[in-house]
């Protein structure tokens, strides 16, 4: 670690949180960005493949996002949503359209938590419940309502809950007690495990569903095609709301469908999303059906949400990705990663699983001949890469999964760059 570097990382651990965790044993500060590559303090270049948690989504320095924001910085930042906001109005109309959602309307929030956060009081409100099923080894955020519907301990630091929750198997097949059924079986039993907790843990009267069509922070956990329309089956015939959490699976990054929710056959009465659309700015939203979203029977505002910047910065981003089909390109790009990781897992003992869709990858790590966490070799690959200039992240409850989740930019020369790496770096933990 350089002089500077050290410097700063005691400044950081002088004011920041102790629980603000870093990367790396040697945390490194990255400063500029062009393409799908970044650079740090120190001048070192690195192909990113992680994008800021996937929030960097079509890349850096891009001239067409560049151009837009600089123009409305140049004219008004903020002014709130107590005024009417023209690049708010298109973005949500042009939300709207894509959702899929019959009379769709959009409210902007900050982050995705902020999003899933109003997401569950429109729930709560509009079903008159605070009971609440979620998804096991999940993860919607770290505000006092996300917190409590979030299935992952690390990431739970308080019990306290405005709601009753009660959690569903299915989202993570590799760890699941299913996990020796496949497909159609295996949806049977997570519909059978719906039921039951329906049956069995409420008291009626559920309010809704929330769950990610793969796990973010969870480690990518990817459940079979059309268990969440299975489930919704059973959800609707009591009156259940289904949100669909898109803040990592949205804009196309699964490359089969533009929102992951697709792949199950679903159409949800709520929508979260965040990260990507900014790609860099803060900005997240919720989009609903007009009888939910409409249901606050109180005044309601967001003062940063949907301000002229991040709107502006959010219709040229979801404008590029459209134009230059970027779902396809994450179809096509992430089947040549699936494919490279697949090589790299067959020649390796400790890879347990690869799984994933499109540009949302991950490899979980174990002790040869188990199914044991190896959290060892997970923490070594995101060192090693990074020593050989690959950016790539972690996740899983048990630490022992790395996720690859690339710019959807990315080229087919970049994702032989990056596999190669990722090779080098497995041969090298041997």
């Amino acid at each position: 670690m350089s002089l500077r570097n050290e410097k700063l990382l005691d400044r950081h651990r002088a004011v920041m949180p102790s629980w603000l965790s870093l990367y790396y044993k040697d945390p490194i500060s990255l400063v500029s960005g062009e393409g799908r590559r970044v650079k740090d303090a120190d001048g070192n270049e690195y192909l990113d493949f992680f994008a800021g948690i996937l929030t960097n989504m079509i890349g850096y320095n891009v001239p067409e996002i560049v151009d837009a924001i600089r123009d409305q910085a140049g004219k008004m930042l903020h002014t709130s949503t107590l005024y009417l906001i023209e690049s708010q109005v298109e973005l949500a109309e042009e939300i709207a359209a894509l959702s899929g959602i019959p009379d769709a309307r959009v409210f902007f929030t900050t982050s995705g938590s902020e999003a899933n956060d109003a997401a569950l009081m429109l729930a709560t409100t509009c079903r008159r419940s605070n009971q609440v099923l979620a998804m096991r080894y999940s993860y919607h955020g770290r505000s006092m309502s996300t917190v409590p519907v979030t299935g992952h301990s690390n990431w739970s630091p308080s019990s306290l809950s405005p709601f009753v929750v009660n959690y569903l198997q299915g989202s993570y097949p590799f760890r699941s007690p299913f996990a020796h059924l496949k497909g159609a079986d295996y949806i049977e039993a997570c519909v059978n495990d719906l039921k039951e907790v329906l049956d069995v843990a409420t008291a009626g009267d559920v309010a809704c569903l929330i769950a990610e069509p793969i796990t973010g922070v969870g480690g990518f956990g990817t459940p079979p095609d059309g268990m969440f329309g299975a489930f919704q089956t059973i959800l609707k015939e009591r009156g259940v709301l289904f949100i669909s959490d898109e803040v990592q699976t949205g804009w196309g990054r699964t490359g089969e469908n533009f929102w992951g929710c697709q792949a199950h056959g679903v159409t949800p009465d709520i929508i979260t999303f965040a990260k990507g659309i900014g790609n860099g700015l803060a900005i997240g939203g919720v989009i609903a059906r007009a009888d939910v979203m409409n249901c606050f029977k109180v005044n309601a505002l967001s003062t940063f949400g949907g301000n002229p910047l991040a709107t502006r910065g959010a219709l040229a981003t979801l404008r590029y990705v459209r134009e230059h089909h970027l779902q396809r390109n994450a179809l096509d790009r992430g089947r040549e990663l699936r494919a490279g990781l697949e090589k790299i897992a067959a020649r390796s003992n400790t890879i347990g699983e690869v799984r994933g869709k499109g540009l949302m990858q991950a490899l979980e790590f174990v002790e040869p001949g188990t199914k044991k966490p190896n959290a060892a070799v997970s923490s070594a690959l995101l060192e090693e890469t990074r020593k050989r200039g690959l950016l790539i992240g972690r996740g899983g409850l048990y630490a022992n999964t790395n996720r690859i989740a690339p710019p959807l930019t990315i080229t087919a020369d970049e994702v032989r760059e990056g596999l190669g790496i990722l090779e080098a770096s497995m041969e090298a933990i041997g």
